[in-house]
């Protein structure tokens, strides 16, 4: 019995998945999930300093102060500031005590060993206070979360050299069938060259894992067989379609003899309704349909949602992004409908050309929407699942109805 869609991902996001770690040197770790929590060393900045070029000028409420001297960014001060006293600062300099605000250049006029001031001086202006950026032993990333450039830049500011990372899921993608040729060998007499497989692979990738590519040289039980035995260090084992056209039986057949546990092996969905997921050991298994569109979508929404659990990531739920259609869409009932298009910002469009066959839907969509079992015509606010990285730490409602 082909199970629901919102089914399927209750079922992935209970599964017991358990990223391995390692340590990895700070440049190395882009897009990498942190295997621990990482806490603020000093504050930053570590001392207050000069926001911009100026004087810092003590204690006095306008008029003349006189400038007892001068700092550049990376010298300590020689002495407090008293009443009346300023010194000419640098941005990024550090404050010398008794400051009440630094003045920009621009404002002050210079007579000689003196300085006149605006009388509207705010206390603390143009200073940077210690820890106003990051205090001391805040957390700077949790657990979970992937590093960005941004967030390692933050590491770095902190003196983090290594880092706790989980390993990169290790994911091997399968291609079988003598109907398909690989796109860098000629095409013999009655074969199609296979898209899935370089769609697969490179997605996979870009979703930060490790991608190894097996290609099963014999249409038979034993060769497909032999090459899943190979993959069984991989976390993740991604097969699309079966050996023949329209006949996926082989496959699973062979997985199926390898000892696979399934957890659910028909989806209640349009297109890519034979999909299946199970486990060999520690290794899942995900088997897509043939058909380009149908694999590309479901493995967004099947294979995304386990690989975000194999990099470790606490937000791995997908998270729409609410929206306006831009033309009403009608919809034969039953099943939960994944519609993929183009999202320009206000409105999502639908793409025309959607068959299950089809290659170049996915290359002109920037994401999807999932229309509910028993939507007939749909206008109005929809729920856009975007392809980009942009994930929610708890359940969200993805359908559209």
């Amino acid at each position: 019995m082909a199970l629901s869609l919102m089914d399927a991902l209750k079922k992935i996001q209970e599964l017991p998945v358990e990223p391995r770690s390692q340590m990895e040197c700070l440049e190395s770790a882009l897009g990498m999930v942190a295997a621990q929590d990482y806490r603020a060393r000093y504050d930053l900045p570590p001392f207050a300093n000069a926001a911009m070029d100026g004087f810092a000028i003590g204690a006095g409420k306008g008029g003349r102060w006189r400038v007892v001297g001068r700092i550049l960014a990376g010298e300590e001060p020689q002495s407090p500031l008293g009443p009346g006293e300023a010194v000419r600062i640098m941005t990024g300099a550090r404050i010398p005590e008794g400051s009440q605000a630094v003045v920009p250049i621009e404002e002050v006029q210079e007579e000689g060993e003196w300085i006149l001031v605006p009388e509207s001086i705010k206390a603390g202006a143009h200073i940077r206070q210690a820890g106003e950026d990051v205090a001391r032993d805040s957390i700077l990333v949790e657990g979970g979360e992937e590093l960005t450039p941004f967030k390692l830049a933050l590491l770095a500011s902190q003196g983090y050299s290594y880092l706790h990372v989980y390993k990169r899921p290790r994911v091997t993608i399968f291609a079988t069938g003598s109907e398909l040729a690989m796109h860098y060998e000629p095409l013999a007499p009655n074969q199609i060259y296979n898209s899935n497989t370089p769609s697969l692979l490179t997605r996979a990738r870009e979703l930060g894992c490790e991608v190894a590519f097996v290609q099963s040289s014999a249409d038979s039980l034993e060769a497909i067989q032999e090459a899943i035995a190979q993959s069984l260090e991989s976390d993740l084992i991604v097969t699309s379609g079966g050996v023949s056209v329209g006949d996926a039986d082989y496959t699973k057949e062979a997985f199926k003899a390898m000892g696979m546990e399934l957890f659910f092996e028909k989806l209640q969905i349009k297109p890519g309704k034979p999909t299946t997921l199970g486990r060999i050991g520690s290794t899942y298994i995900l088997n897509l349909p043939g058909n380009p569109l149908a694999a590309q979508l479901n493995f967004e929404l099947i294979g995304r949602l386990l690989i975000n659990r194999l990099r470790g990531l606490k937000a791995f739920y997908l998270r729409p992004i609410q929206t306006q259609l831009a033309r009403p869409i009608t919809n034969k009932p039953g099943r939960a409908t994944i519609i993929p298009g183009y999202f320009d910002g206000h409105h999502f469009h639908p793409d025309t050309k959607r068959a299950p066959g089809m290659v170049g839907t996915m290359a002109r969509s920037n994401g999807f929407i999932i229309l509910a079992p028993e939507v007939e015509r749909l206008e109005g606010v929809v729920r856009f699942i975007p392809l980009w990285p942009f994930y929610a730490s708890k359940p969200e409602p993805i359908l559209s109805s």
